[in-house]
């Protein structure tokens, strides 16, 4: 089971955190990947880390301002978003990947959270 929370509103220029909770004993054998989606578009990817969290990557639309991160003793992945603008609202989707280093490609990932919706207004 995955499930997202710490979604909300923010103003522009503020910040959020996101985190992404996940059932099971072998979470330090999961990449996590975090997707976004507003209504009507096709879903984006949004960054990624590997099983150890030594490796991550991001989206060109976040990058220098979304920084993802993960504590294997919890079974807990986060999204720490900074510098947040209006373009930035959309549902944010946690996604679980065997994939050793994570995948900006969602077909890779398989198990999804519901989404947790992020606001950023002017």
């Amino acid at each position: 089971q995955v499930e997202e929370s710490g979604g909300g509103s923010a103003q522009t220029g503020g910040s959020l955190r996101l985190s992404c909770a996940v059932s099971g004993r072998n979470f330090n054998r999961y990449a996590i990947g975090w997707f976004r989606q507003v209504r009507g578009n096709e879903r984006e990817f949004v960054a990624a880390i590997s099983w150890s969290g030594d490796g991550t990557i991001y989206g060109d639309s976040v990058k220098g301002r979304f920084t993802i991160f993960k504590e294997n003793a919890k079974n807990v992945a986060y999204l720490q978003m900074n510098t947040l603008k209006p373009e930035d609202t959309a549902t944010y989707h946690c996604a679980v990947t065997s994939y050793y280093s994570g995948s900006p490609y969602e077909n890779l990932y398989d198990y999804w959270g519901q989404g947790t919706e992020v606001t950023v207004s002017s």
